[in-house]
């Protein structure tokens, strides 16, 4: 048992939102999806809330058996979309998100002690839209590039197997397009790359001084049909992440601990007004390596003013 715990709890320390991880810190998993080359209404101010929930009870990798947890997310998003033009026609916007995370733990033996409810870690994003390419009926394409920061803010105590915050640095820039298929029919990806920095307080049941999480590359993915037009699109969405480097352990390469998963499921979207449109996502994973394989479900409300 001394040995699950060394191995698993550390990890779990990271399983905030919006993802549930092991040495990875939370990463976009599943809260963007249809249309999400660029935003619905052109230039302006966004609010976006974001309601996730995910659940497992199978840790992949080394986890003592009975293993539960679950994470309710509420995750707040202001954007900023200027009308100025910056790079070769882009528009320069900013991109700002906090989340509020509760856990819900348990396990046959009580190693997975979680830090309650709390505030995770401030993301930050400047970024560049580019105005949508134009076909004889309507927009051909759109796309993004953010340069997105993680800021070690959110709460952290590293007596706790799960915490909200990651408690170190991370840099994950992103490419995010849509392609008009056809009157009705749209695809969607956002393409991350995700460098982190170094956690010098690790969970202490590690028994080490300083944990630095890989280097991994993540994506949403979506493809929809508009039902009724101008108003309800449905399809599948789904996300992927793949650790590329190995975590290291006081300076010390760990490839057993490097992380993957897949998901996919049925997602909508309901365009209530121009300013205004409800999301609704369903992602059910698989291939999981050493990290938890469950269930997400996630909806989300944008409106421009």
């Amino acid at each position: 048992m001394k040995r699950f715990a060394r191995r698993l709890l550390p990890t779990l320390a990271l399983c905030a939102a919006p993802a549930a991880a092991y040495d990875l810190p939370a990463v976009n998993l599943g809260f963007t999806s249809f249309l999400d080359g660029g935003p619905p209404a052109g230039p302006g101010h966004y609010f976006t809330e974001y309601l996730q929930y995910y659940t497992s009870d199978d840790f992949k990798g080394a986890a003592p058996p009975g293993s539960k947890v679950d994470v309710s997310i509420a995750l707040t998003q202001y954007i900023y979309q200027s009308n100025q033009p910056v790079l070769f026609g882009g528009k320069w916007g900013l991109n700002l998100m906090l989340p509020l995370v509760g856990f819900d733990s348990s396990d046959t033996f009580g190693f997975l002690n979680d830090n309650g409810t709390g505030f995770g870690d401030v993301l930050v994003g400047p970024y560049v839209q580019w105005d949508p390419v134009m076909g004889a009926n309507g927009p051909l394409f759109m796309h993004r590039i953010e340069l997105q920061t993680i800021w070690p803010t959110g709460k952290y105590d590293q007596n706790k197997a799960l915490n909200q915050g990651s408690n170190h640095w991370s840099f994950n820039p992103y490419w995010a397009g849509t392609l008009f298929l056809g009157p009705r029919v749209t695809a969607s990806w956002r393409l991350h790359y995700l460098w982190n920095g170094t956690n010098d307080e690790p969970f202490v049941g590690l028994g080490a001084s300083s944990v630095r999480p890989g280097q991994a590359v993540h994506a949403n993915f979506s493809a929809a049909y508009m039902v009724i037009p101008k108003q309800l699109r449905i399809g599948i969405n789904g996300y992927y992440l793949d650790q590329t480097t190995d975590t290291k352990i006081d300076g010390v390469k760990h490839p057993e601990r490097d992380e993957r998963v897949f998901a996919i499921g049925p997602g909508l979207i309901w365009h209530l007004s121009r300013d205004a449109h409800f999301f609704v996502n369903a992602f059910f994973e698989s291939g999981a390596r050493n990290r938890p394989e469950g269930e997400r479900y996630n909806i989300r409300f944008v409106y421009h003013f």
